[in-house]
């Protein structure tokens, strides 16, 4: 086992993978714990039963067994023809088919932060299994986990749709494809989404970009409700919504009886206690539960030490992915905080937020190469692991591979960046 720098280097820049993205590269994955591999092996199957559960409440609410605020809180902000299209008998039970989950590693174990119903991550994690398998490592997922994964999704091939809002991630989806389609040309395609068009002869679609920039892709309109296209177009799998409606107490009763209670103790032994946004005032006796205060306006006296919280924007919106519609408390001012909460309660009917408690990554260690001089240096930073979870037509869900980013101590967000490590990880004896 001995890779180098201008292994990677030499590789990356020819497939264009470091064209504006920067990282760190590893000699080596992130080695994980005989219990934590075990964790990632078993996780999938309770994200798939978490995600149905909650596409049964949403379709509870809009049907009237369910109170209707519910339904009108993840409509928010959606164009008419999208609601009707995911309220559609059509797309009945039907759910992303790739499921990644952000998970920070602490000292109690995982802390999920956000469940991706579009993730990025699939080639270049696919591309390091690649890389890191040829030299015998144990991956979670094999080698080619990634890419057979993702076959899985459409056997006879398709077309990957990618968006100009999502143009960063061409060159790993170009990548992935030609990882499909073998040494020449096969099944599979890649298009721009802009220029699609309805008539194109490929039914099996992959929907790489977000919902949100629905009036760049004319097609997808008349695309709406098809169920080949993969991820559905239903809004509500986008909305971070859910991990705060999954402590509501108003909701409890409902998540037992829509979700087993194997799998909703671990997905509530994962999640961060968390709260939705919502500016409308409480009875004068009540109080947010943990906050112990009676209104947003109060949280934005909090000290620092108080202020261990995260503010997020849900989703629908440019800034509900790459942390960029993240407020982490403790690491702004009180003045900034304040501002930030008075946003998200006035811009509620449109553009909800979470709050979540939170969750500190531990310290690891771990190599990485100097991009300037090729050596080898130790990072002591804190990590985020992205599993990535394939379901296949017959339902059946497999793990194809594991993304570590690493970056160092000092960074409270965790995402790619040029200060980052990625690497992929292995099972640990």
């Amino acid at each position: 086992m001995g890779l180098g720098l201008d292994d990677f280097m030499s590789d990356a820049g020819a497939v264009g993978f470091c064209e504006g993205r920067d990282w760190l590269f590893s000699p080596e994955p992130l080695t994980l714990s005989p219990a934590e591999v075990s964790q990632l092996e078993r996780l999938g199957h309770p994200l798939r039963m978490f995600q149905q559960g909650c596409d049964r409440i949403y379709r509870r609410s809009v049907k009237g067994t369910l109170p209707s605020w519910i339904a009108g809180l993840l409509d928010s902000g959606k164009p008419e023809w999208l609601i009707k299209a995911q309220q559609s008998e059509d797309l009945r039970d039907v759910a992303p088919r790739v499921i990644r989950p952000d998970l920070l590693m602490t000292d109690n174990g995982f802390a999920l932060t956000e469940l991706d119903a579009v993730p990025g991550g699939i080639g270049i994690t696919g591309w390091l299994s690649q890389r890191y398998g040829a030299e015998g490592y144990r991956l979670l997922g094999g080698a080619a986990g990634m890419v057979e994964g993702f076959r899985s999704l459409m056997p006879s091939g398709g077309e990957v749709l990618i968006s100009e809002e999502s143009v960063d991630y061409r060159p790993e989806m170009e990548w992935l494809v030609n990882a499909l389609n073998g040494a020449g040309e096969g099944p599979w395609g890649i298009a721009s989404a802009e220029r699609f068009e309805d008539s194109n002869t490929s039914d099996r679609l992959y929907r790489f970009f977000e919902l949100f920039d629905w009036e760049a892709i004319p097609a997808l309109s008349s695309r709406a409700r098809c169920r080949n296209l993969t991820p559905p177009c239903k809004p509500h799998f986008e909305e971070k919504l859910w991990l705060a409606l999954l402590w509501s107490p108003s909701l409890r009763e409902v998540w037992d009886a829509e979700v087993r209670r194997s799998h909703l103790q671990r997905i509530r032994e994962l999640v961060p206690f968390g709260w939705v946004v919502d500016p409308i005032p409480l009875p004068p006796h009540a109080s947010l539960p943990r906050l112990e205060v009676h209104s947003w306006q109060q949280l934005e006296n909090f000290s620092q030490k108080q202020r261990r919280l995260v503010l997020k924007v849900s989703g629908f919106s440019e800034l509900a992915w790459g942390s960029r519609g993240v407020v982490i408390g403790h690491d702004v001012s009180q003045e900034e905080w304040g501002a930030a909460l008075s946003a998200a309660c006035e811009g509620f009917e449109n553009q909800p937020y979470i709050l979540q408690e939170f969750r500190e990554a531990k310290l690891v260690e771990h190599s990485y190469f100097d991009p300037v001089t090729g050596s080898q240096k130790i990072m002591r930073g804190r990590a985020r692991l992205c599993p990535y979870y394939f379901v296949n037509e017959e339902g059946n869900i497999n793990l194809g591979g594991c993304l570590a980013t690493i970056v160092p101590a000092d960074k409270k967000k965790i995402h790619g960046m040029r200060d980052a490590i990625l690497t992929v990880c292995e099972a640990g004896e």
